[in-house]
């Protein structure tokens, strides 16, 4: 599938009869956020289904390679933490976590190393290859892209933990990326480095809102597992297509955030309160849900502004 293709697929019909129509339609709709974003630099985070599906694989590939060929500037990041339990395990090692926290020695570094920077990255860049796009990988040692120190962790009583070498950005220098995006498709292992080389492995969705923040982008999509930010209603729960940070903010702090959507929220605040324009929590296990979200009225997720 080619990715004009792809887009004029991103809303299907059951009726063949009213295909060119809605491939029309389709092209119109698209057409003013072509405009609005030519030339933007938005930042995706990948990760949940999309990264484990075969077919959602290709479809996110092809979106990105479409919102590069319309004009835009993607650049994705990647974690992989299923992909590094797998290995561990393969490797006969235990994975042991702490609030959803990887404890992180010497050894668990090095696979985490391997698999991020070695397999992970390498397998999404030939996607976008296969895909039409020219992407380039690299993980936050290159260039000194992510200036990392180690990440202080505490348990529910507010003692320090120990965790090992997972970090936090303390500093991020765009320049690697800045060069790499003139011409390719950034593709970015959430792995940073000290001063001193020491490599650490940071939550992927921090490094991305890190990176909008640093880059100063127009928006950060964030794919994950669950239609969007959820909120209590009537008859369970409703995704909530649209928020500022101040109402999810009161969302967080009455209990309607948790689990894996808290660094999600932390990244979508660390972004806007830096001038990123918006921030969306997409559902990546929808078809095509970068261009819907980016690209149509319709929407994936919700979308989050300051």
């Amino acid at each position: 599938m080619t990715p004009l293709e792809a887009l004029c697929a991103a809303l299907p019909t059951s009726d063949p009869g009213d295909r060119q129509e809605r491939t029309v339609g389709t092209l119109l709709e698209s057409m003013p956020y072509i405009q609005r974003f030519w030339g933007a630099t938005i930042v995706i985070k990948y990760g949940g289904a999309a990264m484990t599906s075969r077919r959602l694989q290709e479809e996110f590939a092809r979106d990105v390679v479409l919102l590069r060929l319309v004009g835009m500037r993607p650049i994705v990041v990647h974690g992989g933490g299923p992909q590094v339990t797998e290995m561990m395990q393969r490797l006969g090692m235990n994975a042991t976590f702490v609030r959803g926290h990887r404890v992180t020695d010497e050894e668990t570094m090095e696979v985490a190393r391997m698999v991020l920077v070695g397999k992970v990255n390498k397998d999404l860049v030939g996607l976008v290859h296969r895909n039409g796009g020219t992407a380039v990988g690299v993980s936050g040692e290159d260039g000194q892209l992510l200036v990392t120190e180690r990440l202080a962790h505490h348990d529910e009583e507010g003692q320090p933990i120990d965790i090992g070498l997972v970090g936090r950005v303390r500093e991020v220098n765009t320049g690697v990326l800045e060069l790499l995006s003139a011409g390719a498709i950034p593709i970015v292992a959430s792995i940073g480095a000290d001063e001193a080389g020491q490599a650490y492995n940071v939550n992927a969705d921090t490094v991305a809102g890190a990176l909008a923040a640093a880059l100063g982008a127009e928006k950060l999509l964030l794919l994950t597992d669950v239609p969007g930010v959820l909120a209590p209603a009537r008859d369970g729960e409703r995704v909530i297509d649209e928020c500022t940070l101040g109402e999810l903010d009161a969302l967080e702090t009455a209990g309607a955030v948790g689990g894996g959507m808290v660094p999600k929220v932390a990244a979508v605040r660390a972004a806007l309160q830096a001038g990123v324009r918006s921030a969306h929590i997409v559902d990546g296990r929808v078809d095509h849900a970068l261009l819907l979200e980016i690209l149509t009225d319709a929407g994936c997720g919700t979308k989050v502004v300051a």
